[in-house]
């Protein structure tokens, strides 16, 4: 017996300085259960600071959560890593954060990068430039996340830049992804994907683009921990292709 559930597994919050000031954990959550949202995952740049709210507002909404971040390699290609939990996204979260060039942020060219409680009320805002590289490569930002018990998966592939088809020009045989993430506003990949599952995700940084009922997911039951063991299961498969 399986569970279909909708989910869209890509969404970034206001501390993201490319979302919209109005990503906000209330409204994200909102939005997430007026669209009738299974699950949904918010991913931001190289940090995981407003996770802890978001748990709390999607819990409120009956949104299930799953914690992530959107990590940028050494190469720019960007990197969705899962987590069990929240205190472990912002661990690692932290850590990625502490791996970025000491640029700050320009708010008035980049966006601001907004810490919120629970309530949307601001709390503070980050220094350092979210949207650039880390110093960590594919396969470490993977060896990593792997160590803190989470799973990656390879960002928007079909996209022309921040991909690993963009930048690389190949799916490489190593690190093993959990899936691999199709963005639903371009063409898909000219490629053979062989094991791996494809996810589709909206890549919201405005409210009105998170996705409606549209991407499905049969998962052994509605919640974070049924997710999470849905996207091992699934890189287990592809591990299992050695």
């Amino acid at each position: 017996m399986t569970c279909r559930c909708a989910v869209d597994l890509h969404i970034h919050s206001c501390l993201s300085p490319c979302a919209d000031d109005d990503m906000t954990p209330n409204n994200i959550a909102g939005m997430a259960f007026v669209k009738s949202l299974d699950c949904i995952a918010v991913t931001d740049h190289n940090a995981a600071f407003n996770l802890p709210a978001l748990e709390k507002t999607c819990r409120e909404m009956n949104v299930v959560l799953l914690p992530g971040i959107e990590v940028t390699s050494r190469e720019e290609v960007h990197i969705l890593t899962y987590f069990p939990d929240v205190p472990t996204a912002v661990d690692f979260g932290r850590m990625v954060y502490g791996r970025l060039p000491p640029v700050k942020n320009r708010p008035d060219i980049f966006g601001g990068q907004i810490l919120l409680d629970e309530e949307d009320e601001p709390v503070g805002e980050l220094d350092t430039l979210l949207i650039q590289a880390t110093d960590l490569s594919i396969e470490q930002i993977e060896t990593l996340c792997t160590q803190a018990g989470g799973l990656c998966v390879a960002a928007h592939i079909n996209r022309s830049s921040n991909s690993l088809l963009g930048n690389l020009g190949f799916l490489p045989p190593r690190p093993r992804f959990a899936a691999l993430e199709v963005y639903r506003g371009a063409s898909a990949p000219a490629v053979d994907t062989g094991a791996y599952k494809i996810l589709y995700a909206s890549d919201a940084h405005r409210l009105g683009d998170i996705a409606e009922r549209e991407f499905f997911l049969d998962l052994p039951e509605r919640s974070r921990e049924g997710l999470f063991s849905y996207l091992r299961a699934c890189k287990d498969r592809v591990k299992g292709g050695d």
